[in-house]
């Protein structure tokens, strides 16, 4: 064998090595790749099976349950919960439905910790209550039977004492506010609506409920008038809500009602057992 076919016999063997490692090192690369693939959708569909969706890994929502309520017209809301620590079956909480205004809806549940209970939450303060904020899609708006139909799906969920149900709710969250207790005035132990508005014509319905309404006089999104008329025909109708009125305020009249401590604290005080006692 000449020198020439021995080299161009070393050449072909070699090349043939180079094929099968090569062979080899692709169908690695390809069983890993599939691997990789089955343990991502593994998790995805864990995640989901838990009720948590997938890509809310935002730090922001990290101190909350994130879950879906699913079944009830005229979409599904996504919310953030936020649990007591130690609760437990046996014990009872508040619930608290805090109802975001327009600026917050979409599907970014991050950004319903931007204002209120949420964003005291996601910056460490603890509520001894149950605290959700269900997020309202985009170009969408409140819808008071839906809203009816995630409080029962609350209570069956969480550790829920039904005689304390507080729901406050800031600009078209105000509107959702007194849109609630015009729908279960009778569930509702005390309501916080903040630069919203309601339809007078319900007022009789509103009369027992404890309600504590803030607004700006200077706001210019939604007229001061809107709380104003509210409680102007609850008082005709014999009830007795409070009001603060900001002088000067703009639209942001919800920064400084938050910040109010005596604002949790008088709410804390309401219970259904107790209005029904002086009914």
């Amino acid at each position: 064998m000449s020198v020439f076919s021995f080299g161009l016999l070393g050449r072909r063997r070699s090349s043939g090595l180079r094929s099968g490692v090569c062979a080899i090192t692709s169908w690695f690369v390809a069983s890993w790749f599939v691997a990789s693939w089955f343990v991502a959708l593994s998790l995805v569909s864990a995640s989901i099976a838990a009720g948590e969706p997938a890509g809310d890994a935002d730090p922001k929502v990290s101190k909350f349950d994130v879950q879906t309520h699913r079944g009830s017209a005229p979409f599904d809301l996504r919310y953030l919960a936020a649990v007591p620590k130690g609760a437990d079956e046996d014990q009872k909480f508040p619930l608290l439905l805090f109802l975001h205004g327009a600026g917050e809806r979409g599907d970014d549940l991050s950004v319903l910790t931007k204002h209120g209970p949420p964003a005291m939450i996601a910056q460490g303060i603890s509520f001894e209550m149950i605290v959700v904020a269900p997020q309202c899609p985009a170009k969408s708006w409140w819808n008071p039977k839906q809203l009816v139909s995630l409080i029962d799906g609350l209570m069956a969920k969480y550790p829920v004492d039904t005689d304390r149900i507080y729901v406050t709710g800031l600009s078209m969250g105000g509107y959702a506010t007194w849109g609630l207790l015009a729908e279960i005035p009778d569930r509702i132990a005390a309501a916080v609506p903040i630069c919203g508005g309601g339809d007078p014509e319900q007022a009789d319905r509103m009369t027992g409920v404890p309600i504590w309404a803030f607004h700006g006089d200077a706001d210019n999104v939604v007229p001061v008038s809107q709380t104003e008329r509210m409680i102007d025909a609850i008082r005709q109708a014999s009830g007795q809500p409070k009001v603060t009125i900001y002088p000067g305020v703009k639209h942001d009249s919800w920064t400084e009602t938050y910040e109010n401590p005596d604002v949790f604290e008088w709410m804390r005080k309401q219970r259904l057992s107790n209005r029904n006692k002086t009914e």
